[in-house]
């Protein structure tokens, strides 16, 4: 569920979580179709057989891959900024790649506001804090800390 506020409220949510997304499945075909969108082919990636031979102990999703999944997650649990007129992907501060996704994990969101500040009149520079779960694992798969440029009316 989205969080949406007035720009007004941003300092009440300084530090705190603001979302959640629901589980998201990261099966050979996307790895494939991202494979093919980069051309990136390396067999730990697209070649089962070959990637049960590492220590992995079959294909893995490419970190990429992870962190493009950040926007749908984004999109579903981020805060979102009441009227907004369009959101712009700024980049990011830190991003870590910290845990392999491997074939048929799950995965999820967590997205705490960072900061949060007014570039200029109605165009807010906001930093989540993404934590990257792999269902049944204890360690991450990515941190990151992304800032989106919210446009509002």
């Amino acid at each position: 569920m989205t969080l949406k506020i007035n720009p007004a409220q941003l300092p009440d949510y300084i530090g705190k979580e603001v979302g959640v997304s629901d589980w998201l499945l990261v099966d050979q075909e996307r790895i494939n179709k991202f494979a093919d969108a980069t051309g990136d082919h390396q067999y730990i990636h697209v070649d089962p057989e070959r990637a049960a031979q590492t220590p992995f102990g079959t294909t893995i999703a490419h970190g990429f891959l992870t962190m493009s999944l950040l926007v749908p997650m984004g999109f579903e649990a981020s805060l979102k900024l009441e009227n907004t007129v369009m959101g712009i992907n700024y980049g990011f501060d830190k991003l870590r790649f910290i845990n392999p996704v491997k074939v048929n994990n799950r995965i999820r969101a967590r997205f705490q506001l960072a900061s949060a500040e007014e570039k200029k009149a109605k165009h807010y520079l906001l930093k989540h804090i993404v934590t990257v779960e792999i269902e049944g694992a204890q360690k991450p798969a990515l941190l990151a800390e992304w800032l989106g440029m919210t446009v509002v009316g």
